[in-house]
């Protein structure tokens, strides 16, 4: 089975619990309760979004995390990559390919081929697409083509 991993699924719904505030720092500990997680895993998981440039972090009395830029502008592969580096479906699907059997091994171009279409359907959806509806609303810019009439 093909699936991330359980930190990443998990910073994805950190990030979501991030985008429904935007602009806004909140605690690890804030965070912990609106996405239902031990403080351990969410402090754990802000580590690597942070060394991304996915989030930013605020220290003192008033510090916490908030997104680094607008939920409409972090595409899922960027979140995927932070977590568990560059994506990679096989050994000799990513770029420093170490297998033994590249030389003589006719499925790499395939693998690689599989490899881009992965990264492009993650590159293709951002995290704004991942709020609910009424959050989604907040976190996407008003353009000429979603803005009121009338106005």
């Amino acid at each position: 089975m093909l699936r991330v991993t359980k930190l990443t699924d998990y910073a994805t719904v950190i990030l979501v619990a991030l985008a429904e505030a935007p602009g806004r720092v909140h605690s690890s500990a804030e965070l912990a309760e609106r996405a239902r997680l031990e403080p351990p895993t969410v402090a754990k998981v802000l580590k690597p979004l942070a060394h991304a440039g996915l989030v930013e972090s605020f220290r003192g009395a008033t510090g916490g995390y908030r997104l680094a830029r607008p939920a409409h502008a972090i595409p899922l592969i960027a979140i995927v990559e932070a977590m568990e580096g560059p994506l990679g479906m096989t050994e000799c699907s990513g770029e420093h390919s170490t297998c033994e059997l590249e030389p003589h091994c006719g499925v790499q171009t395939h693998w690689r081929r599989i490899n881009d279409v992965i990264a492009e359907a993650l590159g293709g959806i951002t995290l704004a697409e991942m709020l609910p509806p009424a959050a989604a609303r907040k976190a996407i810019p008003m353009t000429l083509a979603n803005a009121p009439a009338g106005g």
